[in-house]
């Protein structure tokens, strides 16, 4: 197969690949393009910045028992020793958090396999995007459920804002004036509508202004200094 000259094919098993759920010979032939083609790593690199910082947003899970005793069984570990041989309870726990360390990295992939088996009423992501800042690190990260019309936003790098400022949330289509999709109340984190002012087709661009308390005095759009900026990702 050639996949260089189809793109569609390429942003597709380039996502796969960053989530995990390209498997056996798939992701082995996948891995094989990677060492000739420079233009797929570039691809894989920024399926990474888009989507690994949302396993901020995984909660969570214990394992269930047998998942330890499974891995204690693989891995040839005795059951849990006595207090005074230490060493061997501490070589359990170093392994136990190898497997949650390796497990964050899989939790995005766990959220987006979720929402899709998930009932009716549970809330689904759809939408999803990181605002980096000007040396390009995520900053925050936002995620859209469409049939729910809720847009939650969070803050991961410590952002200092003065008592008097807030951070205020634009959508910046391609034409007109940026549209408000709301203010951050205690500038962490904050739940908005969605609504096509956010997710529209004429969506060009999401931004993070720094802003009087309250919002822009101007409704045409931001009034300080834009911070933060980055694009949806449509996942379902």
């Amino acid at each position: 197969m050639n996949i260089r000259g189809n793109a569609v094919l390429r942003e597709k098993l380039a996502a796969e690949f960053v989530l995990g759920t390209l498997k056996g010979g798939a992701r082995r032939r996948f891995e094989g393009w990677l060492h000739g083609d420079a233009a797929l790593r570039r691809t894989v690199a920024e399926w990474e910045e888009r989507l690994l910082p949302l396993s901020e947003f995984a909660g969570e899970q214990a394992p269930r028992a047998e998942v330890w005793r499974g891995i204690e069984r693989r891995l040839n570990l005795a059951p849990p020793a006595p207090a005074w041989q230490f060493w061997r309870r501490e070589s359990l726990d170093f392994w136990r958090a190898l497997s949650m360390a390796s497990g964050a990295v899989a939790a995005l992939a766990v959220v987006f396999a979720v929402s899709l088996t998930r009932a009716p009423e549970t809330p689904a992501i759809n939408y999803a995007a990181t605002l980096t800042d000007e040396q390009s690190q995520t900053a925050i990260l936002l995620t859209g459920d469409s049939r729910r019309h809720t847009l939650d936003v969070r803050v991961v790098n410590s952002v200092a804002v003065a008592a008097d400022k807030t951070l205020q949330l634009w959508a910046i289509p391609k034409q007109g004036n940026p549209r408000s999709l709301g203010i951050l109340p205690d500038n962490r984190s904050a739940r908005l509508a969605l609504s096509e002012r956010a997710i529209g087709g004429d969506v060009q661009l999401l931004a993070i202004s720094l802003e009087p308390k309250g919002g822009s005095p101007n409704p045409d759009g931001p009034t300080g200094p834009v911070l933060y900026k980055g694009n949806w990702v449509k996942l379902l």
